[in-house]
């Protein structure tokens, strides 16, 4: 099984754009992304700094997606 890595914020944003989440909009750091259906995320961005595990992971039940397509997408 393959392992939930830490990732750049942009590819993060981009494996949820491909599922259909959208920028609605950012305050500081903090990007905030709608689904059509109402699920919501926020992804935290910090320039040069990966998204930490634990955070990918909270990303993942936000976006109700398992862990298997996740690893699909990214």
């Amino acid at each position: 099984m393959d392992k939930i890595v830490p990732l750049p914020a942009k590819k993060v944003i981009k494996a949820l754009e491909k599922i259909g989440f959208q920028q609605i909009r950012q305050k500081g750091s903090h990007l905030f992304m709608r689904h059509p259906d109402g699920r919501t995320s926020i992804i935290t961005i910090h320039p040069g700094d990966d998204i930490g595990k634990g955070m990918i992971r909270k990303i993942i039940n936000d976006a109700k997606i398992t862990r298997e397509e996740w690893l699909k997408l990214v």
